[in-house]
């Protein structure tokens, strides 16, 4: 078996270390994850989302105010928007504690319980 290059070496520490490096950071990522709760926000995991039998196809979703992306911008559209930004904004302030974890509930943000 030949000897190998000092190039050749250095080449082989530097993937090591990369790779090390990346299962490092990967494994921190994936506790940070897990241990601040976001890991349960998956909506997709099995178990949060109903089953295709149980879906409602009569569910409507809530009407909520969209900005036209198009067409005139004249005074009642603005007041239109005002309005409704004014309403969002009320909301947002009548928050009994904004930073409270209350304020990340299904309930709250408009999600319907697969359960309900």
């Amino acid at each position: 078996m030949p000897k190998m290059s000092s190039g050749g070496r250095n080449l082989m520490r530097l993937g090591l270390i990369a790779t090390l490096i990346t299962i490092l950071t990967t494994t921190i990522s994936l506790v940070i994850y897990h241990n601040s709760g976001d890991i349960y926000l998956d909506r997709s995991r099995p178990g949060f989302l109903p089953e295709k039998h149980e879906v409602k196809h009569d569910d409507q979703p809530e009407k909520t105010y969209s900005f036209p992306e198009s067409g005139n911008l004249d005074s009642k559209t603005l007041e239109e928007f005002r309005e409704n930004f004014e309403k969002t904004l009320e909301d947002t302030k009548n928050l009994k504690d904004p930073f409270s974890a209350d304020n990340l509930s299904d309930d709250f943000v408009g999600l319907k319980s697969p359960n309900k």
